[in-house]
């Protein structure tokens, strides 16, 4: 008997008044004895045993509900990963510990804990020991599979060969290995064990793939009543799949289009959007493509308090949430403005920074402060200024910019996203930049705080993800998008024409 799961076990579930399912150390256990103490054989031979790895339950601690009538097979391993993290005062130390918390409540009342114990969905959830020490006599797989991989004491590749000793004490019941990990991934289908991501919070690939606006064919007609009356309504069956607040394309062949939105009434209407943003003593923005356009009629919508914005860089979408933010707070629409990002590096960290918590977040937050000082910058000829000789006043103090004096009257807000959680944020315009870097948890958690009256914007890049803990297709942006989408107050945006500069949308597209 290994001491150390024995400890493991004792820590974890100190407060736990349950019968040890570890035997004794002066006595090693018959094989149906390690069979039902070890928890390698499901209660019922219905359903799927589906094991687990660690980054799922860090990924999203409610996985535990979500395996209807299964077995869910959690690893002692598993439990010792997770104690790792469980004191991080981050959004995976919140979840590790919420994992031991809910684990504690399911096996209060359990006398073995390997034996298995009902879920609401109809299926079990039991703990699994894997000791090669103790364990019974393993099956021709397992000890091939250690003469692939010899190293025993590598968590992932305890967990494949506890994966092989429940298909062999299991074999009406299919066995499966739950994992993000992509090289654990490859070596489970490379040893024959099957082997699944984790789809529940994962989003259908065509929905981060596919930019264009949707077309909605019409006659001739129809498309001159729509332009003359600003709203159109047609059958149902000929916009199928639009969701409400959709943008599309009014068609009536290839060259006469209008760009419409879908109420929830199911009536098509004209986008209403200045001409220009005007913001008071600074620049004016004018939307340069149709993607940008939909963005401001989204933006300047009072009935619509969630927009989702996908573009990869320089389509504008976060000059264009920043310009429209300010157009809004400026006609009173707001009491202000809040612009915010997630705190993830891009590539290797230079350490610790000096400075005040301001001047450690200025490197972080460098790109809003650049929107708005291109937005709010006097309207000044460009090239170099003639010297003027300062004056010698006393007191002279450095000339502060128009976006400094908002923040320090507390109108305009620029943070860093670690510290929201807890507040309310009433009638504010929230722009949250570089939102695919969020996990689903922390994107529920954003949008939870939103009080009445305010808008919230989500912008980012899919493609662009520097967080090891999301991809493409889990990430908070798209995950938010896929659960709020045809809600009347939400509304989604893809902008797929770069605008920086020729050389920034070739090395978008071509990079």
């Amino acid at each position: 008997m290994n001491p150390r799961i024995e400890a493991m076990q004792s820590a974890l579930f100190e407060d736990t008044p349950v019968a040890s399912p570890i035997p004794r150390k002066n006595r090693r256990p018959s094989s149906s004895q390690a069979i039902e103490e070890f928890g390698l054989k499901a209660p019922s031979q219905m359903g799927k045993n589906y094991v687990l790895d660690t980054n799922v339950l860090l990924h999203d601690p409610a996985c535990l509900e979500r395996f209807k009538e299964n077995h869910i097979c959690i690893l002692l391993d598993v439990l010792a990963e997770l104690d790792k993290f469980k004191s991080e005062q981050t959004e995976r130390g919140a979840n590790a510990r919420r994992v031991h918390r809910r684990l504690t409540d399911i096996f209060s009342s359990a006398t073995v804990v390997t034996g298995g114990v009902a879920t609401a969905g109809g299926g079990t959830i039991r703990l699994v020991i894997y000791d090669p020490s103790s364990c019974p006599d393993n099956s021709e797989q397992l000890r091939q599979f250690y003469r692939i991989f010899p190293d025993r004491e590598r968590v992932d590749h305890r967990i494949l060969a506890a994966c092989f000793l429940l298909k062999q004490y299991n074999p009406d019941g299919q066995v499966a290995l739950v994992t993000k990990d992509i090289n654990l991934q490859l070596k489970a289908r490379a040893v024959s064990i099957e082997c699944q991501d984790y789809l529940n919070d994962k989003v259908d690939a065509r929905e981060v793939s596919n930019y264009e606006v949707r077309r909605v064919d019409v006659d001739s007609a129809e498309l001159h009543r729509f332009a003359s009356s600003g709203d159109l309504e047609i059958d149902a069956d000929r916009f199928l799949g639009t969701a409400i607040n959709e943008y599309v394309l009014l068609s009536s062949g290839e060259k006469q289009t209008i760009p419409a939105r879908l109420q929830y009434d199911g009536r098509f209407v004209r986008l209403n959007i200045p001409e220009v943003l005007k913001i008071p003593d600074g620049q004016t923005l004018k939307p340069l493509n149709l993607g940008q356009r939909c963005l401001i009629d989204a933006l300047l919508n009072p009935e619509i308090s969630l927009v989702t914005c996908y573009g990869h860089a320089g389509t504008g979408k976060t000059l264009v949430a920043v310009a429209a933010g300010l157009h809004e707070m400026f006609n009173r629409k707001y009491n202000g403005i809040t612009v915010s990002r997630p705190v993830v590096a891009m590539g290797e960290q230079l350490g610790f920074l000096p400075g005040s918590l301001d001047e450690k977040m200025r490197p972080w937050l460098q790109p809003i402060h650049d929107a708005l000082d291109l937005l709010m910058r006097p309207n000044i000829p460009l090239g170099p200024k003639r010297k003027q000789q300062k004056p010698s006043l006393p007191g002279n103090t450095v000339t502060k910019k128009p976006y400094e004096i908002l923040m320090e009257q507390g109108i305009l807000e620029i943070e860093a996203l670690c510290y929201i959680r807890g507040r309310s944020i009433p009638n504010r315009f929230f722009i949250l930049d570089e939102a695919q870097q969020l996990t689903p948890q922390e994107a529920k958690t954003i949008v939870t705080r939103m009080s009445r009256d305010s808008k919230l914007v989500l912008v980012g890049d899919p493609a662009q993800i520097d967080n090891p803990y999301v991809d493409s297709r889990s990430n908070g942006l798209v995950y938010t998008r896929n659960r709020l989408k045809g809600q009347r107050f939400t509304a989604h945006v893809a902008l797929n024409r770069g605008e920086r500069s020729e050389l920034a949308e070739a090395g978008a597209q071509l990079m």
